[in-house]
């Protein structure tokens, strides 16, 4: 018997990447500016490489799946030029956590990305594999490449990217956004609004007409019409190679920044 996507969508609840403490652990450390700075870095790089099709869509109609193609394709459409809003959202928190305008124009997307790994070297520059070019630790790359097989069309790789775009969707909607908007505005940490026009980035993703909740909905409308005994091993694949991947990332970012970068012992150290 071949799984189901009820089955596939309970192995991506059931991994420790849908329940990662990270963001419960930003939110009780109350991290420095320069943390904030660090770990924006790594997010957003990584949240930039999930947003283009490449060849995805292509090839999913080259093997006839064109309604699962038009499904994917609204998620790619819809997820275009969030990078500028995403780095106005984090230069206005990492204002808010220095007390200062550590940003003085926060719709320069280049500038705020620039001091983001700028925060970035300092406080993770010196961990093994760090690329300073990029800013870019071990985990980060790792995570973002599985993004790379979207741009290959063979059919293996189209049935994996499948499975990774479930995962990926649903652990936006369901971990990361929601994880996002408990340490950014619930917090009370920062002082910020889904109102804010500087967090229209969340707001636009959050609850249940957001952006993820969509982009959910469509992922598992197409791999539930795909997914069957000849295709479940790949697709399986690919969301195991997502989840295990940013697992991975939240666990250094956790480990490297969360329980060395605390305000508390910044101030004691």
């Amino acid at each position: 018997m071949s799984t189901s996507i009820d089955q596939l969508v309970e192995r991506i609840r059931g991994h420790r990447c849908y329940d990662h403490p990270v963001f419960d652990h930003w939110t009780s450390g109350n991290p420095t500016a320069e943390v904030v700075g660090a770990l924006f870095h790594q997010i957003q790089k990584f949240c930039a490489v999930t947003r283009p099709g490449g060849r995805f869509p292509e090839a999913l109609t080259s093997f006839e799946f064109s309604r699962e193609s038009k499904l994917l394709q609204e998620i790619v459409e819809s997820e275009e030029d969030h990078g500028p809003e995403l780095a106005t959202m984090a230069g206005y928190i990492l204002n808010r956590a220095a007390g200062r305008a550590v940003f003085a124009d926060l719709d320069d997307q280049q500038r705020v990305e620039a001091g983001l790994k700028e925060f970035s070297d300092k406080i993770l520059g010196s961990l093994p594999g760090y690329d300073p070019t990029t800013g870019l630790l071990v985990q980060t790359r790792k995570a973002m490449a599985v993004f790379d097989g979207r741009q290959a069309v063979d059919k293996e790789s189209t049935l994996r990217n499948l499975g990774t775009a479930l995962a990926l969707e649903m652990i936006s909607n369901r971990q990361l956004i929601p994880g996002e908007k408990r340490c950014l505005v619930d917090s009370g940490l920062y002082r910020a609004s889904l109102d804010d026009p500087e967090m229209h980035y969340l707001l636009e993703h959050w609850g249940e007409i957001g952006a993820e909740q969509m982009h959910e909905e469509n992922a598992i409308a197409a791999v539930g019409s795909v997914l069957n005994e000849e295709t479940e091993e790949l697709i399986t694949e690919g969301v195991d190679a997502f989840l295990d991947n940013l697992a991975n990332l939240w666990d250094v970012l956790d480990s490297a920044l969360l329980a060395s970068g605390h305000r508390e012992a910044a101030l004691t150290g």
